[in-house]
């Protein structure tokens, strides 16, 4: 797939491009990123990419005519036999929707994305209105900028990208995946300060370990993100034994989880 970022610090993506998985997914050509600067498409001497705000206050505010050129110019691509498509265009925003598992894979099951970095007070609402698909947030807290979230962007997708993970069981049990946070991990050495590993893990019962992950998923979950079972992918017994779990733990779960509901 193809990644595009527009930013006015386009330098701050050139160590994240080429380290790590996202590094070697580009130069092994399973994922494309170009990063541009939205000052190469401004039209004044000045490369001015911000203005005063309009009715006052503090700050500035990015200008739309640099976004618009630069939408215009990257937001198709050409294709097989001649035919084109438009980017998906993503304004990175506090505004937006919070990035979560099921938008990762949502977007990654697109062929092109346009990522819309903001900084200052934001960006000349026009912009939003006119060239822009969707918003993505990181969460409900500002930080100065876009370039920060859309790293997170392109590094939660390029996972989904065939290819990329070496195990494609790694990321088929992230956290998140089906609604339930990952089990615990261990390796070498078997003892540290007191703590052993679990003797389940070093048995060699391929189904015993795989149902005290499944548990242990669950435990974490229901102590540590009990909000995540309303949507979680749960069999009927795996409901009773979330009910069981949480009544050990002296915690709640979602009313939708509990008997008769």
């Amino acid at each position: 797939m193809r990644i595009q970022v527009l930013t006015i610090f386009p330098e701050l993506f050139e160590p994240f491009l080429g380290t790590s998985l996202v590094g070697r997914a580009i130069e092994n050509g399973l994922l494309e990123v170009r990063v541009f600067d939205l000052r190469e498409f401004t039209e004044d001497k000045h490369r001015s990419v911000d203005d005063e705000p309009y009715g006052g206050g503090g700050g500035m505010v990015m200008t739309a005519p640099p976004f618009l050129h630069a939408v215009e110019e990257l937001g198709r691509t050409e294709g097989a036999r001649g035919k084109s498509h438009n980017a998906w265009r993503i304004l990175l925003s506090p505004q937006g929707e919070p990035l979560a598992e099921a938008k990762v894979r949502e977007l990654a099951r697109r062929p092109d994305l346009l990522l819309l970095c903001g900084r200052y007070e934001g960006i000349d609402e026009r912009v939003r209105q006119t060239v822009v698909d969707e918003e993505i947030s990181l969460g409900d807290f500002v930080l100065s900028g876009g370039e920060l979230p859309a790293m997170a962007v392109i590094e939660a997708v390029s996972r989904q990208v065939p290819g990329v993970i070496g195990l494609a069981d790694s990321v088929e049990h992230d956290s998140f995946r089906h609604g339930l946070l990952d089990h615990p991990h261990y390796t070498r050495p078997r003892e540290v300060r007191g703590l052993e590993v679990p003797a389940v893990l070093l048995g060699g019962n391929h189904a015993e370990i795989a149902d005290w992950r499944r548990r242990q998923a669950l435990c974490a979950t229901i102590e540590k993100r009990p909000d995540l079972l309303a949507t979680a992918e749960l069999s009927a017994s795996q409901r009773r034994e979330a009910e069981a779990i949480a009544r050990k733990l002296g915690t709640s779960i979602p009313e939708s989880l509990q008997p008769g509901k």
